[in-house]
């Protein structure tokens, strides 16, 4: 057999190998462990250029700038909250109550999306005030409203330009790349120094972390218009602005509405992350119980953010899919619409005056029913934990002996070249030999990557990291593997389960942390579990997709030939939805890296400690810039090396009787675009 055909598996086995020998030689020298808060020369600097910085404020006009733009978010967020939720001193209500925000609220709903969704608003709201989180979830609204907002003002003129241009594409790429690969603790630090603390932080972070999906989606929904339209219209002498107004704008609306969409729930998804920086919102009592162990009191107001998710994503769905409906129909009867929307515009008016003289409809009377729904969560809970806290424990005491502390020993205690040389040797593995090209790629991104590291001093815990990233993937595979087969397999299963999938994605993450941090304790594994949990939904349903993608052809080739239904799955299904495979991997590894400093709350420690602890001392802001800056390389390398697996995976030829069209195949699908990256 020449070395030319031996299995990417093969090498990676011997690559591996090489590894654990060498490390058993030369294990726990060179390491660059740091230990506990020792800081380098490189960390003192970074600190001290903060301190500089804050100090020379009034003669530095990026922060009189920054500053400016956080007076004016604050002082929008402050009339807002007067208005909608909080008193309006010396009236000790807000300007509107819950009565009337409610009705404004449904009459938005049905003018956008229908009746239907009225209802389902309305009664959403209603249980934000019978569970006494009114004013919260009304400042969570704020939050996101302003976010969403200035995305849209901010992204659609970027949208624009990536949609027109193909060098502003390439260029803007790679700068949302960075942005959605980078987990949001990060950005909170510079977020914070520029912006300060409370709700000007709060919008700017979650603008940071909301912006790529709506550019990226807007985006590619404009360069998909059909050329042949532009051309019809291009031959009738249009300007380069009437046909984005008239043509490429209206033909991409649906796909911008998604993007809208998609916007909308990144940004909601912020909403505990953003109560660090002081936000206002239904974040800060989620943060109080993760504190404090309290399950129930954080899944309570945990649970709000998650029908507020339903809210906001069903109606902006609802909004697309109806414009295009009123559109097909010339209209509809707008006789019926416009006396509907009058009638309950005049309905809205009453609520409004009534939540302005009754003290009733103002605030909404107090009826501890949180409290008690808590309490009831919190006995369950404790039921668990009595009843599984053994089967929990020895799951944990397995992965934790048997898979992670084996590989962050190889990691984090060889030799640090040993470990650099043999990561870029995998990476090579990984993403194949077969172009020139791709291998360049890979081999510069990962010594680029591996030397920042280095660089940044924080080799030791980037390698621990970097191990609780690899056992947390691989898990999330083997579940997204299992249920991805079964679902593709059984549509009844697919059925059952696809709605609990969709429900893990728009869950915030921090609101299982708090069951997750109460099952297991403050470990390593807590962190962990708590990445499978959030990555696993979106891996699960790609590897469903690309399953059931498989032609029924070639399953019904197999089944005549007697093959059995292992076999036909491992034989014929996962091999040919290994595209589908790599890209869960990819999104799954992404979706893991960005809760690696959630992990550094609840005993991962490693990277995602250092940030941490320098997001909350100042005298550690420089190593935890560092340990920021360190995440962000860790998951350039693995999304590049993922994408190169892709893309070599999709490209090895087909067999065939003769050379020539197993070489057209093969050139064909060598132009195998790069995987988007998300999450």
């Amino acid at each position: 057999m020449s070395l030319g055909r031996i299995p990417r598996w093969a090498w990676a086995l011997v690559v591996v190998g090489l590894w654990v020998v060498v490390w058993a030689l030369t294990k726990g020298t060179d390491t660059l462990a740091l230990p506990g808060r020792e800081h380098t020369d490189l960390h003192n600097e970074l600190t001290g250029w903060r301190n500089d910085l804050i100090a020379g404020r009034d003669d530095n006009a990026l922060m009189q700038f920054t500053g400016q733009i956080a007076d004016a978010a604050l002082k929008s967020v402050d009339w807002l909250q007067r208005m909608l939720s909080r008193p309006n001193y010396p009236r000790p209500v807000p300007e509107i109550g819950w009565l009337g925000l409610l009705g404004i609220i449904m009459w938005i709903s049905h003018a956008v999306a229908g009746w239907k969704y009225a209802v389902l608003n309305g009664a959403i709201m209603f249980i934000a005030a019978v569970m006494g989180l009114w004013a919260d979830t009304v400042d969570t609204l704020i939050v996101t409203l302003l976010a969403v907002i200035c995305a849209v003002i901010i992204g659609m003129p970027i949208a624009v330009l990536i949609g027109t241009s193909d060098w502003a594409n390439r260029i803007i790429g790679i700068v949302l790349d960075l942005m959605q690969t980078m987990p949001t603790f990060v950005y909170l630090i510079p977020v914070v120094l520029f912006f300060g603390t409370g709700a000007p932080a709060a919008i700017v972070a979650t603008l940071i972390y909301a912006l790529p999906p709506l550019i990226r989606v807007a985006g590619f929904g404009i360069r998909q218009v059909s050329p042949t339209a532009i051309e019809a219209t291009d031959s009738m002498g249009q300007r380069a602005w009437q046909r984005l107004f008239k043509v490429q704008l209206p033909m991409a609306r649906r796909t911008i509405i998604v993007g809208l969409n998609q916007t909308t729930l990144a940004a909601l998804a912020m909403a505990v992350i953003a109560s660090y920086v002081n936000g206002p919102g239904l974040g800060r009592p989620v943060v109080d119980a993760l504190e404090i162990a309290d399950v129930g009191r954080g899944l309570v107001p945990g649970a709000m953010l998650v029908l507020l998710a339903i809210m906001l994503d069903r109606t902006t769905t609802a909004a697309s899919e109806r414009s295009e409906l009123l559109a097909r129909s010339g209209g509809g009867n707008r006789r019926h619409r416009w006396g509907s929307l009058a009638v309950g515009l005049v309905a809205v008016g009453v609520m409004i005056q009534m939540s302005r003289v009754y003290s009733w409809a103002a605030t909404y009377p107090s009826t501890g029913w949180s409290s008690d729904l808590a309490d009831g969560i919190n006995k369950v809970a404790s039921w668990v934990f009595s009843t599984f806290g053994d089967l929990t424990g020895a799951f944990k005491d397995l992965v934790t002996y048997g898979l992670l502390n084996p590989m962050q020993s190889v990691l984090a205690e060889s030799p640090w070249f040993v470990s650099g040389a043999a990561i870029l040797l995998l990476a090579l593995v990984v993403g194949g030999f077969r172009t020139t090209a791709t291998t360049a790629t890979v081999t510069a991104w990962t010594v680029l990557c591996l030397t920042g590291i280095w660089y940044l001093d924080l080799w030791h815990d980037a390698m621990i990291s970097l191990n609780m990233v690899l056992v947390a993937t691989l898990l999330t595979m083997i579940l997204a593997v299992i249920f991805g087969v079964w679902m593709a397999r059984r549509p009844r299963v697919d059925l059952m389960i696809r709605p609990l999938l969709d429900m893990g994605q728009t869950i915030p993450p921090f609101v299982y942390l708090v069951p997750v941090f109460y099952l297991f304790d403050q470990t390593r594994f807590t962190a962990i579990f708590a990445a499978i949990v959030y990555a696993a939904p979106v891996a699960i349903k790609l590897v469903a997709d690309g399953v059931r993608g498989v032609p029924e052809t070639t399953l019904e080739a197999g089944r005549s030939a007697g093959s059995t239904a292992w076999q036909e799955i491992t034989k014929v299904q996962l091999p040919m939805a290994s595209r589908s495979l790599v890209l869960a991997a990819n999104q799954g590894l992404l979706y893991v890296l960005s809760m690696v400093v959630i992990g550094g709350m609840v005993g991962a420690g490693a990277l995602g400690y250092d940030v941490v602890l320098g997001f909350s001392r100042f005298e550690e802001w420089g190593k935890g810039l560092a340990g920021g800056l360190s995440i962000v390389l860790l998951g350039i390398m693995l999304d590049r090396i993922f994408r190169a697996a892709a893309v070599t995976g999709s490209s090895t030829p087909v067999r065939r009787r003769t050379r020539r069209p197993a070489r057209a195949e093969e050139e064909s699908n060598d132009r195998v675009e790069p995987l988007a990256v998300t999450g």
